[in-house]
């Protein structure tokens, strides 16, 4: 089945098509969500209240852009309510005195995807919500702070933490294996 076929029976309430958009999608909308949860639980229930979301709000697409960003996009935003943004701007851990190096080591071209996103799901939240958006979505500085309510230089700061904590953390795995 098509994407445009599931779109409009979709749109019209036939499950059938439901079924289908969900079986199609949510593989790739689960790796969205698990970016952003601590595990696999947190996944599963953001993603299911994205699902219903994205049936809600299915009359809204407009067919410009890629449906599968339009659902991208639900799925951050349904991850990132989880989290209390209050908390997020407090985030405080001792990095201030870092010095944050621009250069990018080669241990990390030693780790796969899945030893990285372990580390990356270890950073505090606010940390791992701007690193996600950042690196992995692509969104910049200004719209990671309409996003998260924050200022750009918040989303900046956060990011270079995030990254410093995530080199540190991949040296120090690099240096027990070796």
């Amino acid at each position: 089945m098509d994407e445009k076929t599931i779109i409009v029976g979709c749109k019209k309430g036939i499950a059938k098509y439901q079924k289908a958009l969900v079986l199609k999608y949510s593989g790739m909308l689960m790796t969205v969500a698990r970016r952003y949860s601590y595990d696999k639980s947190y996944a599963k229930d953001i993603l299911q209240e994205a699902f219903v979301k994205i049936f809600k709000s299915l009359d809204r697409y407009e067919e410009q852009g890629a449906f599968e960003a339009w659902m991208r996009r639900i799925v951050i935003h349904t991850a990132l309510k989880y989290f209390d943004k209050s908390s997020f701007k407090k985030e405080h851990h001792g990095l201030e005195n870092y010095e944050l190096s621009q250069d990018v080591p080669k241990v990390f071209l030693k780790f796969n995807e899945e030893e990285i996103m372990n580390y990356i799901n270890q950073l505090p939240d606010g940390y791992k919500q701007v690193f996600n958006l950042f690196v992995i979505e692509g969104y910049s500085h200004k719209e990671i702070g309409e996003i998260l309510n924050i200022g750009e230089s918040t989303s900046r700061s956060q990011l270079a933490r995030a990254r410093k904590i995530l080199q540190n953390q991949l040296i120090s795995a690099k240096k027990q294996t070796a």
